[in-house]
């Protein structure tokens, strides 16, 4: 039995020793009390994904994601994070809609083949994760805290330089798949991941093996073949990437292929047969808000900044500000069938004071009058 003698706050004398396996058991009951489907522990060693992470950058793989260059020394050292890190401990929490039905992949599917309709990837259609999975890590810790004198942690949730899928994928919480996401038999992929890194020497989970075999559906699903080969995505061809982290133009070869998609895509997910097993959420922050399951595009172009404002309030769409929200209609109009009600739409801000709205409305205007109008007479 692995065991870590309780230091004294007063005197720093070993106290009480502490049962560290048992005390993992206990956190995997306190994570499913707080809305988590599963939780593993891996170790800190990343050298492997560094050296393929660093590769990866010198491909410029990466577009404009500065970030990733100016982070990678602290990503491939989690103790820059926390000093004198041992583990990490993973959490994984399921975000499908509470309300989705069991044909909730055909409803996805009609809706990117309906070009009027706008789709929003489905784990930002309700609450930032970013705050709910934040929030409920550090009231893990709080609790691991309270059995653990003098517990060190450092609580991380996408936006911290860790190799996530890695170090999730040690922890047992699942495998990588080919679309560099994260799967599970249990749960698809359909989920959030959130890490501890702590200085507890806590045992160790088991890799689960992978089970993508040979199957090559979501390279091939890619609207703009961004999953250039299993394992690797060109993040400059993803529509993730251009709806969200792109700052600028969206390149015009690539606009076409963006279809419908206003934020994020689904495509490489709702395609994968693991994701039949994907499960609905515990918690009601992920419920769908402001209707962006069945929102049109025009009616979400017609919004003002301050309902833009309003109305994605703790919401992950937020971060990207209402230009990109403009640009990113504007070119989904760009792509639907030519009507009255979409060149009107557009034409009312064909003026705005943005530069980069202009420029994808321009091009959705010119699209709309080249496209033929269905409601005309033959």
């Amino acid at each position: 039995m692995e065991v870590l003698s309780e230091r004294s706050e007063d005197t720093g004398a070993a106290s009480c020793p502490i049962d560290l396996p048992a005390l993992v058991d206990r956190i995997r009951r306190w994570a499913a009390e707080l809305g988590f489907s599963a939780v593993g522990v891996s170790d800190l060693d990343v050298a492997q994904p560094a050296q393929r992470l660093r590769a990866w950058l010198a491909r410029e793989f990466h577009g404009q994601m500065d970030y990733m260059l100016r982070n990678e020394p602290v990503r491939s050292d989690p103790t820059r994070l926390l000093a004198g890190a041992r583990r990490a401990i993973c959490a994984r929490m399921d975000y499908r809609p509470r309300a989705d039905g069991e044909d909730w992949i055909d409803r996805e599917w009609r809706r990117l083949a309906d070009p009027n309709t706008a789709v929003v990837s489905v784990y930002a259609r309700g609450r930032d994760y970013h705050k709910v999975v934040r929030a409920r890590l550090h009231a893990l810790a709080q609790r691991i805290g309270e059995e653990v004198a003098g517990f060190g942690f450092r609580v991380c949730t996408d936006t911290a330089p860790v190799f996530e899928v890695e170090l999730a994928r040690r922890a047992a919480l699942g495998w990588r798949g080919k679309h560099t996401l994260l799967l599970t038999r249990e749960a698809g992929s359909m989920f959030f991941l959130g890490e501890i890194l702590t200085d507890l020497p806590l045992p160790l989970d088991q890799p689960a093996q992978e089970h993508c075999g040979s199957c090559t559906r979501c390279i091939d699903v890619c609207p703009t073949g961004a999953i250039v080969a299993p394992y690797e995505l060109d993040a400059r061809r993803c529509i993730s990437y251009l709806t969200i982290e792109h700052p600028g133009s969206i390149p015009e070869p690539l606009r076409e292929a963006i279809g419908n998609r206003v934020y994020g895509c689904d495509d490489c997910q709702l395609v994968c047969p693991w994701n039949k097993y994907a499960q609905r959420a515990q918690l009601p922050d992920f419920d769908v808000r402001n209707g962006l399951d069945s929102a049109t595009l025009v009616e979400l172009f017609g919004w003002s900044e301050e309902q833009f404002r309003q109305r994605h309030a703790g919401s992950a769409i937020l971060r990207i500000g209402y230009v990109r929200w403009l640009r990113n209609l504007a070119v989904a109009l760009g792509n639907a069938p030519a009507s009255p009600e979409v060149q009107a739409a557009l034409r009312a801000r064909a003026d705005h004071p943005s530069e980069l709205v202009r420029e994808h409305v321009a091009w959705a205007l010119q699209r709309q009058r080249l496209a033929p109008n269905p409601d005309a007479s033959s």
